[in-house]
């Protein structure tokens, strides 16, 4: 299957070079586009090396940091447009391992929307702070009720989607920023129809950089879950 490999970044010099050789080593018909956001160390520059040397790199500059959900959905439309097969998403920082893709795909022939879970038989998350940990697994807990959300990681950014899905929803049209995005695309992927599954996967908190997570993106998730909530009751 011909695939993307979507990555969002802001500031991750430290991380990108190495994350995108250990995508392309792997023996899948893959390429990769990375979002960003104008990053001040100079990320798109080491990208835009990249892909000089390697025609399966891609890179789309925004003008600024401009959010996680826009930065997906950038990267769709450029994947929709160019008909790939598969369409993934991971995190920069490598608490996504490049060595779940191969599961992430295989698990997709028989799915529309493939989650890398670290709350299913197999998953683990380390190297974690013990908040950070319960922060998680009390915004799944809470989104999954709310919701009637099938899938365990409702959160997680680590996922393959064919294109029909993302066809169907219409990302765009996605209110919700940040983390609350995800949640969003799950509930609309949930309630369409679409066959959801989940893939074990072993997170690690990222090597390098900081986590870019803020009180203000949870209190955001918040609010989705609650809007998507009443929502749901109106019918």
């Amino acid at each position: 299957m011909r695939s993307l490999v979507i990555i969002p970044t802001y500031n991750e010099r430290e991380n990108i070079e190495a994350l995108l050789r250990a995508i392309l080593s792997l023996p899948l018909d893959l390429e990769v586009v990375v979002v960003d956001d104008h990053s001040p160390d100079g990320t798109g520059e080491i990208v835009d090396r990249m892909a000089a040397a390697d025609p399966r790199i891609h890179v789309i500059h925004r003008p600024a940091k401009l959010g996680l959900g826009t930065a997906y959905t950038t990267g769709f439309r450029f994947g929709l447009a160019r008909g790939y097969e598969r369409l993934l998403t991971m995190d920069a920082d490598f608490s996504h391992n490049p060595a779940h893709l191969p599961d992430l795909l295989a698990r997709s022939q028989e799915a529309d929307l493939v989650i890398g879970s670290r709350y299913v038989p197999g998953g683990e998350v380390i190297d974690s702070p013990w908040y950070r940990r319960l922060l998680s697994r009390g915004a799944n807990r809470f989104a999954r009720l709310m919701l009637g959300l099938t899938p365990r990681d409702v959160t997680a950014g680590f996922r393959c989607y064919r294109p029909q899905v993302l066809e169907a929803i219409a990302p765009e049209t996605i209110r919700a920023e940040g983390y609350a995005f995800l949640i969003e695309i799950t509930y609309r992927a949930q309630r369409a129809g679409f066959r959801i599954a989940e893939v074990p996967i072993r997170f690690q908190d990222r090597r390098y950089g900081r986590s870019k997570i803020s009180r203000r993106e949870i209190w955001r998730a918040l609010g989705t879950v609650l809007r998507l909530a009443r929502d749901r009751i109106a019918g």
